[in-house]
């Protein structure tokens, strides 16, 4: 039988009799791999790696106590991680397209591993610091990975039921952080106190790697005019020093300007950030015209949905980081709660993000296109009824928990649609650049919340009170219900195309 092509959203595909031998029994993909094992084993990474983004918060006073840390240091300590990833993460992205995302995932997760277990046995603040900065490597040459093994091994529904997995645990590592790290805080396994909270990646990742190496396919390179083996693409290095720049820039100062009270430094680096970005997109469009591969190519930014989906999921990991951030210092400080009741607090969200995130799909077709104005409207209104139940310094009651159980559904619905709907329609060798796109707006979104959001709560808090701390809320609520009105008129008019 003669076999047929056709083309797709995702790319060209065989169809016929050649396309359905190429699958192994127990498949649905032409590479032979059990699709359940294959989503199962990136997502296990890549919740591992969101996992320690915030997991660390709810172990900080700990880490206090126990290595006599300074406030700056134990800012590095918990934002050195974020730092380290945003900045490296579109080089991760593209060593992946060249060197092969099998062996970068399974690279990016040896080093992720090793490094949580030397941050487990570190002995003072400086080694955590160095190693916390390692750890974050590690998760941005593992991570990109994860969305480009995605695109390339599922299609049609498979990848639509694919990435609504992985929006879901995206947007639920922060939750998830924060109930992790107070479980085993309040544990004290072994007596070990902080510590567990990174051996517990080597208690996952060396499993992982054992299963990644059976289970992941094998990386397909073609070959190079000399002979050597190609994956795919060219290292755009004046653009990833540019980028590089530009995001170290923007992140040093944010993270760490409300501890030293906002230094001049700081902000020479943060106008330092803007001219970086601005060299980096007129060397990225004179590279394009001059027929050289940029980090991000024009079809991909210009993709359906693409640019206001970027927009949209960095306003959604603003308030989604900031809201995470701002609870837990006032559960702790605030209302006095240990680790462990402060990270059981956010189950709600945790558990209505999971479901939304992973049944909004089953809706009708025509009720689609509301969900992203939905999602954010629901932020809107539950972050104001969460600042209005702690307003007056107590534990707020049912209506806390009700609007814990608002912001989860609301991040379901803005973030996972419009990010599915975006890289649905990305073709399969973009699946890189894509995902380093989105990957690197949402962290970056998250820096910029907890920068934003973080430093006005802080700001308000002032002397450490009950009452103070409760107003500092309020005041943040309505800021992170701004964002949401800004989320909701950037998806107003926004139609998915499939």
């Amino acid at each position: 039988m003669r076999e047929t092509t056709t083309t797709s959203p995702a790319g060209p595909r065989s169809s016929g009799t050649a396309d359905a031998s190429s699958k192994a029994p127990g498949t649905d993909n032409a590479s032979g791999v059990r699709p359940g094992w294959l989503l199962g084993i990136v997502l296990a990474g890549q919740f591992m790696a969101l996992l320690d983004v915030f997991i660390v918060n709810v172990a900080a006073p700990t880490m206090r106590t126990d290595l006599g840390t300074s406030g700056a240091e134990l800012q590095l300590i918990v934002a050195g991680y974020v730092i380290s990833y945003s900045v490296l993460l579109i080089t991760g992205a593209r060593l992946g397209a060249m060197l092969g995302h099998r062996r970068m995932y399974l690279g990016g997760l040896v080093l992720f591993t090793a490094a949580s277990l030397a941050c487990g046995l570190a002995a003072s603040s400086g080694q955590l610091i160095a190693f916390r900065l390692v750890q974050g490597a590690g998760a941005a040459a593992m991570i990109p990975q994860v969305l480009s093994l995605i695109q390339r091994n599922f299609t049609g529904t498979a990848r639509v039921r694919a990435l609504g997995v992985y929006a879901a645990v995206l947007a639920t590592g922060a939750a998830a952080g924060q109930i992790a790290g107070g479980l085993l805080v309040s544990a004290d396994l072994f007596g070990w106190s902080w510590r567990p909270v990174f051996l517990v990646n080597v208690v996952v990742g060396i499993p992982l790697l054992v299963l990644g190496a059976r289970v992941l396919p094998r990386d397909e390179p073609r070959p190079a005019a000399g002979g050597g083996p190609v994956y795919g693409g060219v290292l755009d290095r004046g653009g990833l020093v540019l980028l590089a720049s530009a995001v170290s820039l923007f992140t040093v100062p944010l993270v760490l300007g409300q501890e030293l009270d906002w230094p001049v430094w700081g902000w020479v680096m943060l106008g330092g950030s803007v001219a970086a970005a601005v060299a980096f997109a007129a060397y990225e469009s004179s590279l394009a015209r001059r027929g050289g591969v940029p980090l991000f190519p024009p079809r991909v930014v210009r993709a359906p949905g693409m640019p206001v989906s970027v927009v949209r999921a960095g306003l959604a990991m603003v308030v989604n980081s900031a809201f995470m951030f701002v609870m837990a210092l006032h559960l702790q400080a605030g209302l006095g709660f240990g680790a462990l009741r402060a990270g059981l607090t956010f189950v709600p969200t945790a558990v209505a993000f999971g479901v939304a995130g992973l049944t909004w799909q089953r809706l009708p077709e025509r009720l689609r296109p509301a969900l992203v104005p939905t999602g954010f409207a629901t932020l809107t209104v539950s972050f104001l009824a969460v600042g209005l139940a702690m307003r007056d310094g107590g534990e707020g009651g049912p209506g806390f928990y009700l609007g814990l159980t608002g912001v989860g559904l609301g991040l379901a619905l803005a973030f996972s649609p419009s990010l599915t709907g975006a890289l649905s329609l990305v073709r399969p060798e973009d699946a890189p650049h894509a995902s380093g796109l989105m990957t690197t707006t949402a962290q970056l979104g998250g820096l910029i919340g907890v920068a934003t959001v973080g430093t006005l709560y802080l700001e308000r808090l002032g002397a450490l009170t009950v009452q103070n701390s409760a107003d500092a809320v309020w005041d943040s609520s309505v800021a992170l219900a701004a964002v949401g009105v800004l989320g909701l008129l950037a998806g107003v008019r926004y139609r998915y195309r499939r």
